[in-house]
């Protein structure tokens, strides 16, 4: 299981408003989360996907390619991938163990 911090940027938008773009992105997202494949965690400056890899590039190539299909002709995705295989680990996991720690 890998967890992936994306962040799809359009260039060239009407407004400096980017929130139709990554509304249109959420909602792929959530397809994909429907059908059992991902999670997914909107945060304010990007969004993180679990799930296995093939899917997550999958996922990734399905998000950089809304943009586009809603008329913007440049689209910028910066990707971060966390791709732990000793373990099982999942996003809350991860926030838990830091909880556990400032709780000790």
């Amino acid at each position: 299981m890998a967890i992936v911090d994306v962040t799809v940027i359009p260039i060239g938008t009407e407004t400096p408003s980017v929130s139709q773009y990554v509304a249109e992105i959420q909602g792929i997202l959530k397809d994909y989360e429907e059908q059992g494949k991902i999670s997914y965690q909107l945060t304010p400056m990007n969004t993180l996907i679990e799930g296995e890899l093939s899917v997550l590039f999958e996922v990734i190539e399905a998000i950089h390619e809304s943009p586009f299909q809603n008329g913007i002709q440049r689209v910028a995705t910066n990707i971060r991938i966390d791709d732990r295989r000793d373990k099982k680990v999942k996003m809350n996991d991860k926030l838990e163990s830091v909880k556990k720690r400032l709780n000790e």
